[in-house]
């Protein structure tokens, strides 16, 4: 009763398309939901981004919610999620994805969920990671630990955004480190970003990931975009 009457006051919007949420929408109304061009690359081992990753690290399995592209609905949301201190939209795709993966027993192949981190600096002025809050959407929908400690990023890199590929891996090289690396130690890790362009900062982090003695290592994002290959 009282969210009803508070909605009275100060309607709540659709994050995607701006139009009002109904009862029981939270963020994403569910036209939205429904029109978001999913990859179900989870049900397609040999996808366009775990092709695009082998030979570079080894990967269990790679996968990403939906496809991104410029000017859609993934986009604004994106934005949302990063600019705009909607810290809920990441939560809210990750329920939704980390339900379809457990559907498929991928939580059978997750020991816990690690985060691509920010720098502290970085995160301190946005209030969090938003990779690390897709991490808990799908940590509460597969039952599996996210941690964010464990995988720390240590030297504040330049945005990505409009970098080539070779400079998008010179620009990661020997920024992360593993802070915690008993937490990593033959468990089946699941490591989460918000947006795989080139894979330059995922590779980054598996390497060292790999090299703290992790059994396996499998990939999820929000999105994949090959529009910067």
């Amino acid at each position: 009763m009282l969210s009803d009457f508070i909605s009275l006051f100060y309607p709540r919007y659709c994050l995607a398309c701006n139009s009002g949420l109904a009862k029981g929408e939270e963020t994403v109304c569910t036209a939205c939901m429904l029109e978001l061009p999913r990859t179900d690359y989870h049900i397609n081992p040999e996808n366009a981004l775990f092709r695009r990753l082998q030979g570079r690290v080894p990967l269990e399995f790679a996968t990403a919610f939906v496809l991104f592209r410029k000017r859609g609905k993934v986009q604004r949301l994106l934005h949302h999620l990063k600019y705009n201190n909607n810290p809920e939209i990441g939560e809210t795709l990750g329920r939704v994805y980390g339900e379809d993966l457990r559907q498929h027993y991928f939580d059978q192949r997750v020991d816990t969920i690690i985060p691509v981190p920010l720098h502290a600096s970085r995160k301190k002025r946005r209030g969090y990671n938003q990779s690390a809050e897709f991490g808990k959407g799908l940590s509460a929908s597969l039952e599996r630990p996210c941690q964010e400690d464990v995988l720390v990023r240590i030297t504040k890199t330049e945005t990505q955004t409009k970098k080539t590929k070779l400079m998008r891996w010179q620009n990661v090289k020997e920024v992360f480190h593993v802070a915690r690396p008993e937490e990593l130690y033959q468990k089946n890790v699941l490591l989460v970003d918000d947006v795989i362009t080139t894979g330059a900062t995922i590779e980054a982090c598996v390497q060292m990931m790999l090299e703290a003695g992790c059994k396996s290592v499998s990939i999820a994002s929000i999105a994949y975009t090959d529009e910067g290959k």
